[in-house]
């Protein structure tokens, strides 16, 4: 049963798990299970129509258009950037406490496209694991504010300034990844969608939209002694 965070007769959101794919994708033809098509039968059979994307790792605020025409409002508002979406992420190293990566993106189709992300380092923390030779290993939480929606923008980007989101693959770092697997079976990726700022698009009322972190990224923080009251 997927998590609604808000639903009326236009739009609905839920919070969407890691690992659960929005719709059918080419680069992942072993899924059997779509968000899209869970929302829906969990909905009565309406139809639903996906405003915005977040990857199959990441889990997060995730907003559904009930119609079409809402579906273009909705649209017209992300392509304004009249939305404002903010991530938590756990990073490797310690970032900068705040930045703004003006850094172009080559799509699939090799086409070069402008995008920006702002970030602010929110916690820091070194824990005893060796790595590279030294005794200890450091991270920082951060959030993220992307003002365009390229694809796998955020892993790119933090990669791009050499603090990658801990899990990703393959804009990561595998030798943590693999040291985060072996020391602490860790499997998914720490960047969670955790809320969607926006006018209603009939009603034209500000919504707040958050989204609850999930297990795992609850656990890895614990790990990290990071405190993550505020977003559990």
């Amino acid at each position: 049963m997927l998590e609604i965070l808000y639903q009326d007769e236009y739009i609905i959101a839920i919070n969407k798990p890691s690992g659960l794919l929005v719709h059918k994708s080419f680069y992942a033809r072993d899924a059997k299970v779509y968000a899209i098509q869970e929302l829906r039968n969990q909905i009565g059979g309406q139809h639903v129509y996906p405003v915005h994307r977040l990857d199959r790792k990441t889990s997060g605020v995730l907003l559904f258009a009930l119609d079409k025409e809402v579906l273009k409002i909705m649209n017209d508002r992300f392509a304004t950037r009249e939305v404002e979406k903010k991530y938590l992420a756990i990073l490797r190293g310690w970032s900068p406490e705040e930045l703004t990566i003006d850094y172009d993106l080559t799509n699939d189709d090799g086409i070069i496209q402008n995008a920006i992300t702002y970030f602010h380092r929110l916690q820091t923390t070194e824990i005893e694991l060796a790595f590279n030779n030294k005794p200890t290993s450091r991270y920082c939480l951060v959030e993220a504010i992307p003002e365009t929606g390229r694809m796998h923008q955020l892993r790119k980007h933090f990669k791009h300034i050499f603090h990658p989101i801990l899990g990703s693959r393959p804009h990561g770092c595998n030798k943590q990844n693999k040291l985060w697997l072996e020391h602490f079976e860790m499997k998914g990726m720490m960047l969670h969608a955790h809320q969607l700022i926006f006018n209603h698009p009939i009603t034209n009322e500000p919504l707040i939209l958050n989204a609850k972190i999930n297990e795992e990224f609850s656990r890895v923080g614990t790990i990290l002694n990071l405190d993550l009251n505020t977003y559990e």
